[in-house]
């Protein structure tokens, strides 16, 4: 074989090689979120995030897609997840932590998030996810993205138990301000909201220095923000005052770190530094562009009829 066929083989096989190192995985989860497109206004996804290291999980329980999570393999964290908000018809489930097997199994004949009591944990597993361990003794909560109570059916509150589904949280966020934000969400979409209620809930991660100080156990990325925005599809014209702003679009950014500047939230001593800002939807699109350095568009058309 030439010296010229050699090289252009050497440059194919890096290539396959590439998507891998930077974290995505074109595996049997999807390549894109066409199986749950359902889960998004117009069935759009976030615009503007930029691509590289993520991937695309099609939350799937029982048979039966739940919700989407946008996931990135190398930080072992999610970046976003989207749901379909419901008033809860139970109580908060005592459910196993789940994983994805197919993250570290791209060929994996089955796209289910599976309990570790079923299917063993090795390396590759390890590598691919977070995994239960790393939140023990730790100084974190499991901070759910989609959260348990926002979904009506036990299924559906089951499902939101997936390591792919949450992140590192302080408990000062997670039982404070935050859950409380959650609680006010769940509120309004009882009181006002006649059609669907779409909820994207995400993280912000610290900025690009010193990376290696924000990981849980050398491993899982911590974000310094959390944030949230919905899309009331329809709601009632009467409007209390205080909630005149709140619709069709409502946004919100929480501290996950009491000791951040106050670039986009104001910290009080009163709330212990997790504060939730409220905001408009553009409001958080400008904060996450000037954090993930992109032009970034939540709802399509920014949710108007």
């Amino acid at each position: 074989m030439s010296h010229k066929k050699m090289l252009q083989c050497s440059m194919g096989a890096l290539l396959l090689l590439l998507p891998w190192f930077g974290g995505l995985v074109l595996g049997k989860i999807s390549k894109d979120f066409s199986q749950c497109l359902d889960f998004f206004y117009k069935e759009t996804p976030p615009a503007g995030i930029p691509a590289e290291g993520y991937q695309p999980i099609c939350q799937r329980y029982q048979n039966q897609y739940r919700f989407a999570s946008l996931y990135h393999r190398e930080h072992r964290s999610p970046l976003y997840s989207a749901y379909i908000l419901s008033h809860p018809d139970g109580k908060r489930p005592k459910s196993t932590w789940m994983f994805e097997p197919q993250l570290a199994y791209p060929t994996n004949s089955s796209d289910e998030m599976q309990d570790p009591i079923d299917t063993p944990v090795d390396q590759n597993l390890k590598e691919s996810q977070a995994m239960d361990e790393d939140y023990k003794n730790s100084n974190f909560t499991r901070g759910h993205l989609n959260p348990s109570m926002h979904q009506k059916i036990e299924q559906d509150r089951d499902a939101t138990f997936t390591l792919t589904n949450i992140v590192p949280q302080q408990k000062g966020s997670n039982s404070g301000p935050w859950e409380k934000l959650e609680q006010e969400v769940l509120k309004q979409f009882k009181k006002y909201c006649n059609g669907i209620m779409y909820v994207i809930t995400g993280v912000m991660p610290y900025g690009p220095d010193n990376p290696d100080q924000h990981l849980m156990k050398h491993r899982v990325s911590v974000p310094e923000y959390m944030w949230s925005a919905y899309c009331c599809t329809s709601f009632k014209s009467k409007l209390d005052t205080p909630d005149r702003n709140a619709f069709p679009t409502y946004a919100a950014v929480g501290r996950n770190d009491h000791n951040s500047t106050n670039e986009f939230v104001n910290g009080t001593i009163s709330k212990k530094g997790y504060d939730v800002k409220r905001m408009s939807l553009g409001e958080l699109e400008d904060i996450l562009r000037q954090r993930l350095n992109g032009t970034i568009t939540l709802f399509n058309g920014q949710c108007n009829q």
